[in-house]
C-alpha cells in the first residue's frame, strides 16, 4: 500500500509541478523518478540503473524514429507536400469526416506498427489535414492516439496480443476473429469521444503558418502522390516485415526474410522515408540537408520530444523494477471477479508502470496457472480472456507511458491537457472495450 501511495504521489507531483509551477516535464518526470525509488526504499544503484536503462531502452525504440518522422514532417512541410496533400484527400472525404478517417487509418496502421511510431508517421499528415480543414488539432490527435491505441492492444499480430496468446495457450485466429469486430466498435467510440468531447478543446495545428503563407508554400509543391511517398512506403516497409515474421514464414527464411526484416524494421523505414522526403522540393539544395537547413529545423524539434519521451521511460522503469506489478498482481489475484479479474489486473499494472506490452505479458503470466480454477478452459474464454487483458492494457495512459510524451509533445498539448483527453480517452475505451468482451462473454 505504501508503494502504491508513493505512486500517486509521484504522479500528482508530475501534474501539479508541470501545469502549476512550469517547471519543464523532464525534471519532473526524473525528479519522480528519483523520488519514487528512494521513499520506496529501491537501492541506490537500482535507482541509477533504472533511470539509465529506461532511459536509453526508451529512446533506443524510439528515438531515431522521432527524429526521422520530425524531419520527414519538415520536409512535408515546408515544401508544401503536406498540404497538398491535405487538400487531395479533403477533397475527396469533407471536411466533415476528418477525424473517423484519421480514425481508421490509426486503426490500420497499429495492427503491423507500434502505435508510437505509427503516431510520428502520421502526425505530420494529420496536422496538415487539421489545417487546411480549419478545426482543432485536439480532436484529429486524441482520435489517431486512440485508435493507434486499439488495435495495438486488441489485434494481433501487434506482440502484445500475440505473446498472451501464447502464454494463455488461446487459438490465434479466435483471437483475431473476436478482435476485430470488438476493436471496431471501439473504434467508433473513440470517433464519438474525439468529435463531441476533445473537439471542443481548441489547437491550433501550426500557430506561425497564416493562410497566406500556407497557399504561398502549395504554389510551388509537390504532388499529392509524390507527397504521399515518404509516409506509406515507411508503412509499408514495417507492414511487409510483419508479414515475414509471421508463424508461416511466408517469405522463407532466407535472403529475402533477412532484406525485409532489414528495410522494415522501423528505423531504416522511416530513414527510407526520409530519401524520399528529399523528392519533394521543386530544387533540392545543400543548405535544406544542413544543420540550418530543413534537416537542422526537424532535429532541432525532435530533440525535446525524444527528451521528454526517455525521461518517461526512466520513470516507468523505476516503477517497473520497484516490483508495484507484482504487488498489484498478488493483491488482485484471488479476486473472483470472471474476465473483469484481467482486465482489473491488466489496468492496475498498465497504470501503475507505464507499458502496454508490460501489462500484457505480466497479466497473462499470472492468469496461466489460474485458468482451471477461474473456469477459463474453452477456446472462447481462452480468446476472451486475451481481449480482456489487452483492453485492461489501454487503462491508464499517463505521465509513466512514453506514448503519452509522443503524443502530448509532437501535438503541441500541454499536460494538463494531455491527461484531459488523451489519459482520460484511454480509460474511457478500455472499459468500452471491456464491456462489450462480457457482454460478449455472456452469449458464446
Amino acid at each position: 500500500m505504501t508503494r502504491l501511495l508513493l505512486l500517486f504521489i509521484a504522479i500528482a507531483f508530475i501534474v501539479v509541478a508541470t501545469v502549476r509551477f512550469r517547471l519543464h516535464p523532464l525534471l519532473a518526470l526524473l525528479c519522480a523518478a528519483i523520488g519514487f525509488g528512494l521513499f520506496s526504499s529501491m537501492p541506490l544503484e537500482t535507482i541509477v540503473t533504472s533511470i539509465n536503462s529506461g532511459f536509453g531502452d526508451t529512446l533506443g525504440h524510439i528515438g531515431i524514429v522521432i527524429i526521422a518522422g520530425t524531419i520527414i514532417g519538415t520536409f512535408l512541410e515546408k515544401s508544401g507536400g503536406a498540404y497538398t496533400l491535405a487538400e487531395s484527400i479533403l477533397r475527396r472525404i469533407g471536411k466533415k469526416r476528418i477525424i473517423p478517417a484519421m480514425g481508421l487509418i490509426g486503426w490500420l496502421v497499429s495492427i503491423p506498427v507500434f502505435a508510437d511510431s505509427g503516431f510520428v508517421i502520421l502526425s505530420p499528415l494529420n496536422k496538415a489535414l487539421t489545417k487546411r480543414a480549419g478545426i482543432s488539432l485536439a480532436g484529429t490527435a486524441i482520435v489517431l492516439s486512440l485508435c493507434l491505441t486499439i488495435s495495438h492492444t486488441l489485434v494481433p499480430p501487434t506482440p502484445g496480443p500475440i505473446a498472451a496468446a501464447g502464454l494463455l495457450e488461446a487459438d490465434l485466429g479466435l483471437v483475431i476473429v473476436l478482435a476485430l469486430p470488438i476493436s471496431l466498435i471501439v473504434m467508433l467510440m473513440a470517433w464519438l469521444y474525439a468529435a463531441n468531447y476533445a473537439g471542443r478543446f481548441w489547437m491550433d495545428a501550426n500557430p506561425q503558418l497564416s493562410e497566406a503563407m500556407m497557399q504561398k508554400r502549395m504554389d510551388n509543391a509537390p504532388g499529392a502522390m509524390k507527397a504521399l511517398l515518404p509516409i506509406v512506403v515507411p508503412i509499408i516497409l514495417i507492414i511487409l516485415k510483419s508479414v515475414a515474421a509471421l508463424p508461416t514464414s511466408p517469405l522463407g527464411q532466407a535472403a529475402l526474410y533477412r532484406i525485409v526484416s532489414f528495410v522494415g524494421s522501423p528505423v531504416i523505414a522511416l530513414l527510407i522515408g526520409i530519401l524520399f522526403s528529399t523528392l519533394l522540393p521543386r530544387h533540392l539544395t545543400t543548405d535544406m540537408l544542413s544543420s540550418s537547413g530543413w534537416v537542422g529545423e526537424g532535429v532541432m524539434s525532435a530533440a525535446m520530444i525524444i527528451m521528454i519521451t526517455g525521461a518517461g521511460g526512466a520513470f516507468g522503469r523505476v516503477l517497473q523494477n520497484s516490483g508495484i506489478a507484482d504487488l498489484l498482481g498478488n493483491s488482485l489475484a484471488g479476486a473472483k471477479l470472471g474476465l473483469w479479474l484481467p482486465f482489473m489486473l491488466a489496468a492496475a499494472i498498465k497504470t501503475a508502470q507505464g507499458s502496454s506490452t508490460v501489462a500484457i505479458i505480466t497479466t497473462a503470466s499470472i492468469m496461466a496457472p489460474l485458468l482451471p480454477a477461474l473456469g477459463f478452459q474453452s477456446e472462447v474464454m481462452r480468446a476472451l480472456l486475451v481481449l480482456a487483458i489487452g483492453s485492461g492494457s489501454m487503462v491508464v495512459s499517463h505521465a509513466n507511458d512514453s506514448f503519452f510524451w509522443v503524443v502530448t509533445q509532437m501535438s503541441g498539448m500541454d499536460v494538463k491537457t494531455g491527461y484531459r483527453l488523451h489519459s482520460l480517452g484511454t480509460l474511457f475505451l478500455g472499459l468500452c472495450a471491456m464491456m462489450l468482451i462480457w457482454i460478449t462473454s455472456l452469449f458464446v
